[in-house]
């Protein structure tokens, strides 16, 4: 094993001790604050574990849970794809995007709740309305971070494709996404971070499902452990995304930006 292998796996296992030594403390606290106030209001730790294995027992945690992840991952891929494709062509198109910025202003200004109330007065109940409310909140945003990408492309890149003569998909694959690759990395983490939080406005105002929805639930029978235990639950999940999909994308991008500057 090499000497910089050693070095970055001893830093690695460090970073790691860190953050489980901050867990620890974030607990601590959480548990000596709990027993001074002895208040329904604040549950310990070992309550709020109990509320988790009770619901993950009866299988409602593993349901709701995916109803919501469900959803999350389906308003991503809608608005990364309209919202990629937008702002790729905003970004590459001076007069469209002088003619579409107002309206991106007004979709970004446009508060969430807002979009997903008339989601639900317009298009009813349903699950399209649902989705379609969170990924509307998220596409202005994905567009704005794809068109500066564009916009900063490399023209010599573009001049050599048509020097070899590159037909569009081949431009697209081999000279204008490997340029976008980190703005794309961007909008996935930002649009992640948001979209999940959104989708439990969405559940707790008009779904019968997911963990919104939950909340909402217990927040009425004033069930604090549970509500707790249903928000670390997901908060779990998304950190595992965050640590196994979105940070390694970060780094990947991060050596294909080092490799071409």
């Amino acid at each position: 094993m090499s000497v910089a292998t050693q070095t970055a796996n001893r830093s690695r296992f460090a970073s790691a001790c860190m953050s489980i030594g901050s867990l620890c403390v974030f607990v601590l606290l959480w548990s000596v604050l709990a027993r001074w106030l002895d208040d329904n209001t604040l549950p310990a730790p070992s309550v709020v574990w109990n509320s988790l294995q009770v619901e993950w027992r009866s299988g409602e945690l593993t349901y709701h849970l995916g109803m919501t992840l469900l959803r999350v991952a389906a308003a991503f891929l809608i608005a990364m794809s309209i919202g990629s494709a937008i702002g790729i062509w905003l970004g590459m198109q001076p007069l469209a995007n002088r003619i579409a910025d107002p309206w991106l202003i007004l979709l970004l200004n446009i508060p969430a709740l807002v979009i997903i109330v008339l989601s639900y007065i317009w298009f009813g109940l349903n699950e399209a309305a649902a989705v379609g409310a969170v990924a509307l909140n998220k596409i202005p945003n994905v567009v704005i971070t794809l068109r500066e990408g564009a916009r900063s492309l490399n023209p010599e890149y573009s001049e050599m494709a048509e020097v070899y003569r590159f037909g569009f998909f081949k431009r697209l694959r081999h000279v204008v996404l490997p340029q976008l690759q980190p703005f794309f990395a961007a909008a996935t983490r930002s649009g992640i971070s948001l979209i999940w939080k959104i989708v439990l406005i969405v559940e707790l105002l008009g779904r019968s499902n997911g963990v919104g929805f939950q909340i909402h639930l217990y927040f009425q029978l004033f069930d604090v452990a549970t509500i707790l235990a249903y928000t670390l639950a997901f908060i779990g999940v998304m950190l595992v995304v965050e640590y196994a999909v979105l940070q390694p994308l970060d780094k990947r991008t991060s050596r294909w930006r080092v490799s071409h500057g």
